[in-house]
């Protein structure tokens, strides 16, 4: 599953939508999937790469999180390093420019589907209020510039109370 994901993502926040897809039902439920992103936002480092060893950890304790590092890992590598080597054969062809300026808005797309179904539940066909009144005072925050830990912290006591 996490070469998969790391094969058609290459990492980064475009995988968080497919490791959801893979994840949620079958390995773990929704709520598990929404506290390990917020986890591994909240803890330095790559938050993509700690996100799939939560997932890993959850189908498969110690040996699960370990499978999920050289998923996650390996098919970045080996990608960046093709991709790096072609890059220096095309860095001066025009096409490159709008090719790259094309990939920003499909990745900033499955990041809002990500969000969509965190906020929408199917079951009850209603958008979940609380967790929208969250995510706003969350954009508010960053939209002045709080550290992003502290904007996670904050989000995380806000649905203590809200959620109770």
């Amino acid at each position: 599953m996490f070469i998969k994901v790391n094969i058609l993502t290459t990492s980064g926040p475009a995988s968080v939508g497919l490791l959801y897809k893979e994840a949620v039902g079958k390995i773990m439920t929704e709520a598990q999937f929404v506290e390990a992103v917020g986890f591994s936002n909240f803890l330095p480092g790559s938050e993509a790469l700690k996100l799939a060893m939560f997932v890993g950890f959850a189908a498969g304790g110690f040996p699960g999180t370990i499978a999920a590092l050289l998923g996650s890992v390996l098919p970045p590598t080996l990608i960046m390093l093709a991709v790096a080597a072609l890059l220096e054969k095309l860095q001066g062809e025009a096409w490159m420019q709008g090719f790259m300026m094309g990939l920003g808005p499909a990745v900033a797309m499955l990041i809002v589907v990500v969000a969509w179904n965190i906020f929408y539940s199917e079951n009850t066909k209603t958008i979940k209020r609380r967790a929208l009144l969250i995510a706003a005072l969350s954009a508010l925050a960053l939209w002045f510039d709080l550290p992003s830990p502290l904007v996670l912290l904050g989000a995380g006591i806000l649905g203590v109370v809200l959620f109770r």
